[in-house]
């Protein structure tokens, strides 16, 4: 897995920039995309994938400890759905 850094590290080496501006521009990103999700907006990325929010219903499950029915509240939560380039480097390994 990588994490943030490790994703700065190569950003920075595929890039040539210094990890300092590497960062700043992966938080950037990250920042942008999160700003867009949070105004409902969507992200699309050509290729690589689309970022978007997707809302629940209001429903009623049940409490697992006493069975009881409770009332889960409708919300919203953000999804991503791979594009055709990143479906297939996945699937040939690399």
């Amino acid at each position: 897995m990588l994490g943030k850094g490790e994703v700065t590290e190569e950003v920075a080496r595929k890039t040539g920039m210094r990890k300092t501006e590497a960062a700043r521009a992966v938080d950037a990103m990250l920042e942008t995309v999160q700003d867009a999700l949070s105004r409902g907006d969507e992200v699309r990325l050509t290729g690589f994938g689309s970022f978007k929010v997707s809302s629940t219903r209001e429903r009623f499950g049940r409490n697992p400890r006493t069975g009881e029915r409770i009332r889960i509240a409708p919300s919203r939560r953000p999804s991503f759905s791979a594009g055709s380039r990143l479906v297939q480097a996945v699937k040939e390994g690399g």
